[in-house]
């Protein structure tokens, strides 16, 4: 990957699109917002695929990510909640635990902070009827 510096930051270009980097977030994504999303759409993803795999159907997945940034360390993100939202009929709370479980174990931006960020999962159950 090469980034090329800008006025505000930093810009790249990808087979999607560009990405355009800034601490100004009316110039570019912040980098906290990246790294957040790159958590959060890896271990989605993983989720999805392990339901898949699993043979549970689902509705709809939402994830939710409350952060917690050190002010004093650089504002440093320190924690990472991520609230699992699984729409679905026939998906049992163990079941939908063993699959927050293996997508912990699997997916890489969760390893890859694994030790440095505190994460959390909290996982709710919906019915597609609420």
């Amino acid at each position: 990957m090469k980034f090329k510096m800008n006025e505000h930051g930093f810009e790249s270009s990808f087979e999607f699109g560009e990405l355009k980097v800034s601490g100004q977030s009316e110039y570019g994504y912040r980098p906290f917002q990246l790294m957040i999303s790159s958590i959060v759409g890896c271990s989605g993803g993983v989720l999805r695929n392990i339901l898949k795999k699993m043979r549970l159907s689902y509705e709809d997945i939402t994830i939710e990510a409350e952060v917690t940034r050190n002010e004093e360390i650089a504002n440093r993100i320190e924690k990472i909640h991520l609230i699992y939202t699984i729409k679905a009929e026939d998906i049992s709370q163990k079941k939908a635990e063993k699959a927050i479980e293996l997508t912990r174990k699997n997916c890489a931006m969760l390893q890859s902070v694994a030790g440095s960020i505190q994460v959390t999962e909290e996982l709710r159950l919906k019915s597609p009827h609420d």
